[in-house]
């Protein structure tokens, strides 16, 4: 599969955004947030995402070395999506594919990361 793009929003939806992604290339991490929250992630460059609505909607979470820049939505707590930087230095975006339209994340062979031991 390639990059294809998706539709995806919090649970009420006041958050929405667009991705291109690769859902061939998932990961799961049991670091302390992630585990915590099941989440399955795909990768987009920041040129590859567009916030649709609900800016004004975001909180943040930073936690271990404040790099990643969690984002989720105020009335319903649902993380969309994170900011960030990839391994080269560029801006990416890490979609939570479990809010991704038409997806089902229990299908996908995604590759597991340790993020606990990071």
């Amino acid at each position: 599969m390639a990059t294809q793009h998706y539709h995806g929003s919090c649970q009420c939806g006041a958050v929405a955004y667009e991705a291109d992604v690769d859902l061939d290339n998932t990961i799961t991490c049991n670091c302390s947030r992630c585990q915590r929250l099941g989440s399955v992630l795909a990768f987009a460059p920041q040129d590859g995402f567009t916030l649709l609505r609900g800016e004004d909607q975001l909180t943040e979470y930073l936690f271990n070395k404040h790099v990643v820049h969690h984002l989720f939505c105020k009335t319903c707590g649902i993380e969309g999506f994170a900011r960030g930087k990839g391994p080269d230095g560029k801006e990416m975006v890490a979609v939570n594919v479990n809010c991704l339209e038409g997806v089902d994340p229990r299908a996908l062979h995604s590759q597991h990361y340790n993020g606990r031991d990071k």
